[in-house]
């Protein structure tokens, strides 16, 4: 779990209530349901025009991203690629090949595939190359989906007060009532400018820092898959590869 990430959501939820608390307002004021409509389904919509929708359901399933995080892969990718350089090395890079079903990362598996296959290292690397090109392209689409949540939200959320301001225009012969319906018109507005500064910007923010994340373990995977190749002793391998994991430790450590 991201501690970072849940408690910084709710740190940023419980001081704008305790705010409205402290201010003699109540919960219900900023409960809005019709507000929320608009505000939520007008930026959804919105999302939807910009992007293809395989891309929008990749944005969804990615939000796990934001609140569970493996803050130990690092460490993890680097010790399974030292047992690989070890095994190697004792037994020759064909022996690797029973292991390859068992590898859970996808990236690592395809480089140690073409590895044992007996591909030369700079066709390898070539190889892999292309795809990371490919899947940091893809996985840059992620955040800006959120970034352009953030965009329209809260632009959406004045529609949904002038709509709001529109309705109470129309009932100005009842005075009383004038009031508390421009209190309720401009919770859309709330919706929208705290949509898109709680949770849609950072969240953007968020995972292309993860993405970055993965990328410099995908970029030290191919590093230790060459390594073996090439017949380094496990020991370097260790000590060129923590290089890599030293430097998503330290973003990881600068965001916390």
């Amino acid at each position: 779990m991201d501690t970072g990430s849940l408690g910084g959501i709710l740190l940023a939820l419980a001081g704008i209530l305790a705010g409205l608390l402290l201010e003699g307002g109540h919960l219900g004021q900023v409960l809005q349901p019709t507000a929320a409509m608009i505000v939520f389904g007008g930026t959804l919509g919105a999302v939807m025009l910009q992007f293809p929708l395989k891309t929008v359901l990749a944005a969804a399933q990615r939000l796990v991203r934001l609140f569970l995080h493996r803050s130990d892969a690092g460490e993890s990718l680097l010790r399974q690629i030292v047992a690989f350089a070890n095994k190697a090395r004792r037994n020759g890079i064909i022996s690797l090949d029973p292991d390859l079903p068992r590898i859970g990362d996808p990236f690592l598996r395809q480089a140690l595939t073409l590895a044992v296959d007996g591909t030369e290292p700079a066709e390898l690397r070539r190889i892999m190359e292309v795809q990371m090109e490919n899947t940091t392209e893809n996985e840059a689409r992620i955040p800006a989906v959120f970034e352009s949540a953030g965009g329209f939200s809260p632009t959406i959320g004045i529609i949904g007060a002038v709509i709001g301001l529109i309705q109470v225009m129309q009932h100005l012969d009842h005075m009383s009532e004038v009031g508390r319906g421009i209190a309720v018109a401009f919770v859309a507005t709330i919706y929208g400018v705290g949509a898109a500064n709680i949770f849609f910007l950072p969240a953007a923010g968020k995972l292309r820092q993860r993405a970055r994340d993965e990328q410099r373990l995908r970029e030290m995977a191919l590093e230790g898959v060459i390594s073996i190749i090439e017949g380094m002793n496990p020991r370097m391998i260790e000590v060129k590869l923590e290089g890599f994991r030293g430097g998503v430790a330290r973003e990881a450590g600068q965001r916390a």
